[in-house]
C-alpha cells in the first residue's frame, strides 16, 4: 500500500475499530466517528445489511471529506425467521448506553424466544420445515468503502453456527457469547481477538476488502 491515507470507520464500537485496524494496518489511519463533533447520524433503516452498508459509507463520507469504511452486520437465526437481521444492535428495544449491558439484553431476548428450541430437529420428514426449528445460526456482515464521490469497494462475510442455551466466555462482544462454533466446538467469545479474526464474518470480508483496497491506495 503506497502512501497514508485516513479512512474513516462509520462506527463508534471500538470493538470493530480495533478488528479493522489490526487486520487491515498498512499505511492508513484509521479513525471513528468518535473524532468527528456534530456529525448528523445517518439512519440505519435499510431492509438489508448491504443497504444499510452503503448508506453509512457514502452519507459519512460526503459529511467528512474522507473516504470511509462502514459495515453492517449482524445476526440472523432460522428458528426466528432470520431475526434479529438488520435490528440485531437494538433487538431488545432497551436504550442503554452502555454497550455491554445492551448487548446482554439484546441475548436475552434471543435466549427466551428460543426457549424450548432444540440445535438440531431430526422429527420431521421436511429439510425446510426442520431447519426452521432449529437454533442454527449465521452471521452475516456486509462492508462498503465509499469516497464523498461514488462507492469503491463492497465485500460480504459469513460464519455459520449455532445458539447456545446461555452465554459462555468472556472475549468479543455484540452476540459472541452466545454463537456457538460447531467445529470449534466453542462460542465465538471463547476466542482470542486472533482466532476470532481468522474465522468471523467481519474477518472474512476484511480479507476480501485488502487486496481490493491495496489496488486503489
Amino acid at each position: 500500500m503506497k502512501g497514508r491515507r485516513r479512512i474513516l470507520v462509520a462506527s463508534t464500537n471500538p470493538g470493530k475499530l480495533a478488528e479493522i485496524s489490526a487486520m487491515v494496518g498498512g499505511d492508513v489511519q484509521w479513525v471513528s466517528l468518535k473524532d468527528f463533533k456534530d456529525l448528523t447520524e445517518i439512519k440505519e433503516d435499510g431492509t438489508t445489511f448491504a443497504e444499510n452498508a452503503r448508506k453509512k459509507a457514502t452519507g459519512y463520507a460526503k459529511a467528512t471529506g474522507l473516504w470511509t469504511l462502514a459495515d453492517d452486520s449482524g445476526l440472523m437465526i432460522d428458528a426466528l425467521d432470520g431475526q434479529p437481521g438488520v435490528m440485531s444492535a437494538r433487538f431488545s428495544d432497551a436504550k442503554d448506553k452502555n454497550r455491554k449491558l445492551l448487548d446482554h439484553k439484546n441475548m436475552a431476548k434471543v435466549l427466551k424466544l428460543l426457549q424450548g428450541v432444540p440445535k438440531e430437529n431430526g422429527s420431521t420428514s421436511s429439510p425446510s420445515r426442520a431447519k426452521s426449528r432449529e437454533r442454527t445460526a449465521r452471521f452475516v456482515c456486509c462492508l462498503c468503502l465509499a469516497s464523498p464521490e461514488k462507492i469503491l469497494i463492497e465485500t460480504e462475510g459469513v460464519l455459520e453456527g449455532f445458539i447456545a442455551e446461555k452465554e459462555i466466555g468472556e472475549n468479543g462482544f455484540g452476540y459472541d457469547p452466545v454463537f456457538f462454533v460447531p467445529r470449534l466446538n466453542k462460542t465465538v467469545a471463547q476466542l482470542s481477538a486472533e482466532e476470532k479474526n481468522a474465522i468471523s464474518h467481519r474477518g472474512q470480508a476484511i480479507r476480501k476488502l485488502i487486496p481490493l483496497l491495496g489496488n486503489i491506495l
